[in-house]
């Protein structure tokens, strides 16, 4: 086949060659005619087949956002890119291209189907994020390591695997190997596993698939717990007091500290320090159990809102269902009265009729949205109030709670290892000291200026941390207020002019469809 391809010359993927493809592969007869005339959105296809086109380079599909199965066998395509938007693709055919690597299939999370079949693939890679991958065709590529099999194992929705033509399937083992380590795999090189094949795989490799499955559970754990590690820091994040459950923020103010480390050398620093750092923790971790707290008043406040929303659009929707409905049945004995009546004026007089019920649906569905967004308003305005009232009262008590304390705390200790420092001073001064100091420490030594600026510059280092600690909090809850607060209203509005063009789409139908009634056709 890609002898054939390599006889014409490659073809670009434009949008010329996309828009035939569809129309050729689109609806026939009078639907056909009428997507003919209208044209069919690219995001609107669900299946586009482009084999035997002669295509180099995969490109401009980014508008087909909802296609389902992309056909792209028999080309000369060289690399797998240009699919990044296909996130709903279920069904992928690449085969029978000239591909070396697998990759650029990262976005396609719901891929069930994928073939490579006769390309130049050598390794088995890149597939990670193909969670739901049910069948797999690999087929007369140049995979000869059969640790590949074992990269497989990851997929456990996988139940059919085609590796036939390549070096490994030569190997006298391969098909004990793969039926091995892939014990959920129903179709091996289209030929069902049978229970005894399977079994006596088993047996044999049952030594190191037992190792193999140790392994995998561990790093298994291993990936869960980083993942749950993950998965409460963003709730913490969420709640703006990541990282004050520990030591954290003390040990970040040590990290930049020169002078403080200097000066924890020094006899009787050590036990000062302990006590300081056990006391910021405690008042940290305070906050961080008041932020949790507050945090869950605070979605608590949200789902109330969201549900008193979505109570409210429903209500006032099951109200115009029922308006419609009422207007629809008289509506139609209007139409079947008009259709029946053999005078024209009493006619004309019905389609009068018919125009004002119309006009009165308008109305009614007007009227009933304008009372729904004055019935959102409220509810959104007494919200906002709510909302900004927790977040104030979140920082207020944050402010009481963290930075006064952790300063005061900071002020306490530096007074202690200025204290310390000072005494120490005069011990070497004297020639008192009985313990021994680094050089670097010793140096700090030179006289009293010297001391008391290097204590005054670990304690300014300290308070510069928890300001930027305060001030991030602060910015960041108002910040996620803010955004909270306008992305409510922008929806409300964006509903609201949903809901006004719906209306008015629905009545121009309605009023068109009146007034395209032809008397000729009625009479008759």
């Amino acid at each position: 086949m890609n002898r054939l391809c390599q006889s014409m010359e490659p073809r670009v993927m434009d949008d010329d060659l996309l828009k035939l493809a569809v129309a050729e592969q689109g609806p026939r007869e009078e639907a056909g005619q009428l997507a003919k005339q209208e044209g069919i959105l690219f995001k609107d296809v669900l299946s586009l087949q482009l084999d035997f086109q002669n295509i180099l380079r995969i490109d401009n599909l980014w508008q087909f956002e909802n296609l389902r199965k992309l056909q792209l066998d028999n080309n000369i395509i060289e690399r797998i890119e240009g699919l990044e938007n296909l996130t709903h693709l279920v069904w992928l055919d690449l085969s029978f291209n000239n591909i070396e690597t697998i990759e650029g299939l990262d976005t396609l999370v719901n891929l069930e189907d994928l073939s490579l079949f006769n390309n130049r693939i050598s390794k088995i890679d890149s597939l990670d994020a193909l969670a739901k991958l049910q069948v797999l065709s690999l087929g007369n590529n140049q995979i000869f390591n059969m640790m590949n099999v074992i990269y497989l194992r990851r997929f456990k929705d996988l139940r059919t695997l085609s590796l036939s033509g390549n070096p490994i399937s030569e190997a006298e083992d391969y098909k004990m190997f793969v039926c091995a380590y892939l014990p959920d795999l129903v179709y091996l090189d289209f030929r069902r596993i049978d229970d005894l094949t399977a079994k006596l795989a088993e047996v044999k490799h049952q030594y190191t698939i037992d190792e193999l499955k140790h392994r995998e559970d561990l790093t298994q754990a291993q990936r869960e717990e980083a993942q749950a590690r993950r998965e409460e820091l963003e709730e913490h994040k969420a709640a703006f007091i990541e990282h004050l459950d520990g030591s954290f923020l003390f040990d970040s103010m040590y990290a930049e500290d020169v002078e403080g480390n200097k000066l924890s050398y020094l006899p009787g620093v050590g036990e000062l320090l302990e006590a300081y750092k056990d006391k910021f923790v405690i008042i940290c971790l305070n906050i961080f159990e008041y932020g949790l707290k507050q945090q869950e008043k605070r979605k608590m406040e949200i789902d109330t809102f969201n549900e008193c929303i979505q109570e409210a659009i429903q209500e006032n929707q099951e109200q115009g269902k029922r308006k419609i409905a009422e207007f629809e049945e008289k509506h139609l004995l209007n139409l079947s009265a008009i259709r029946d009546e053999p005078e024209m004026p009493v006619i004309e007089m019905k389609i009068v009729e018919c125009g004002e019920d119309i006009t009165q649906l308008f109305n009614t569905l007007m009227t009933l949205e304008m009372q729904l967004v004055e019935q959102l308003e409220e509810t959104i305005n007494i919200f906002e109030r709510n909302i900004i009232d927790l977040v104030g009262l979140f920082i207020e008590n944050v402010q009481s709670l963290y930075p006064s304390h952790c300063r005061d705390l900071g002020s306490h200790h530096h007074e202690k290892l200025l204290e310390i420092s000072i005494n120490t001073l005069e011990k070497i001064v004297k020639g008192e000291l009985d313990e021994d100091l680094p050089d670097d420490v010793r140096a700090l030594f030179v006289d009293k200026d010297t001391i008391v600026n290097a204590v005054g510059a670990s304690h300014d280092i300290h308070l510069l941390k928890i300001d930027n600690r305060e001030d991030e909090l602060i910015t960041r809850v108002n910040s996620w207020c803010t955004h909270l607060v306008d992305k409510i209203h922008t929806d409300e509005t964006t509903r609201n002019r949903k809901r006004v063009k719906e209306i008015n789409q629905y009545i121009d139908h309605m009023q068109n469809e009146l007034d395209n009634l032809e008397f000729g056709d009625i009479l008759d």
